[in-house]
């Protein structure tokens, strides 16, 4: 393969995967992705990272994090087991952090909490974040325009806003995510793409989920970050190989905990 890709987000430890993982990085492999970079959901999840992770060492990357979606009564609770986990083991990110008003707005002011927590471990600890946001940009604008520092840097996965949503992002410093929705017919997302700079786009998967046109509506796999890639060159008129050249560039400059592994 004459060029590299690196997937900055995939959900790889999930139940998805049990039965063929090893043929899903295989397939990854063929096609070129030589780095998988795994955020965390919650407690439930870390063991399971982890040896993905050991048994994939040098290919896949943990970051630590509570998702959103994982905020409810006991998220203190969760969030201590989190920061014991941080303190005590070696992470490329704090990740997957954020807020989600998408399925359910009753925990809203326990994720508001867990953001600005999570955030400040980052800047504690000199890692990126990776942030969710789901129906939730005005939210985490918020708190970022309050905890946001120099020093302080990160990703908006799975971005699919709009420009000026993509203009607060990029004064932030921060880097855009890209996947499978890049490719949906009604994303709406190719003029917004156009204005990301080349030094700030990274391309993602976030498997199981999202897959891309032509596997729209099957299990997402790291491998199909090439459709997002394609599809990205298309919109950006680059070549693939110049899409994968300059966004494993940008995963590696803002992930630097995996290249000095």
């Amino acid at each position: 393969m004459e060029y590299e890709f690196i997937d900055t987000h995939a959900h790889l430890y999930l139940k998805a995967f049990k039965n063929d993982l090893e043929a899903v990085m295989a397939r990854a492999s063929a096609n070129g992705v030589t780095r998988i970079f795994l955020p965390n959901l919650d407690s439930a999840s870390i063991d399971e990272m982890h040896k993905i992770c050991s048994q994939y060492e040098g290919i896949c990357f943990p970051m630590m994090g509570l998702h959103p979606t994982s905020v409810k009564e006991n998220y203190q609770d969760e969030l201590a087991i989190i920061r014991e986990k941080t303190d005590n083991n070696r992470y490329i990110a704090i990740g997957e952090i954020g807020i989600d008003l998408y399925w359910d707005k009753t925990y809203l002011e326990q994720q508001r909490d867990a953001f600005r927590t999570q955030l400040r471990w980052a800047k504690q600890q000199s890692l990126p974040v990776v942030i969710h946001a789901r129906d939730s940009f005005e939210e985490i604008f918020e708190i970022m325009d309050q905890e946001h520092a120099p020093g302080l840097t990160g990703v908006f996965h799975s971005f699919t806003g709009n420009m000026d949503q993509l203009r607060k992002i990029l004064a932030y410093g921060f880097y855009v995510g890209i996947n499978g929705i890049v490719t949906f017919k009604n994303a709406g997302l190719e003029e917004v793409v156009k204005e990301i700079p080349e030094d700030r786009l990274l391309i993602e998967t976030d498997a199981p989920y999202l897959a891309p046109v032509p596997y729209r509506g099957k299990r997402n796999e790291s491998s199909y970050v090439t459709e997002v890639a394609g599809k990205i060159a298309q919109i950006i008129d680059r070549n693939i190989a110049g899409v994968a050249s300059l966004t494993t560039k940008n995963a590696l400059n803002l992930f630097k905990k995996a290249v000095t592994e």
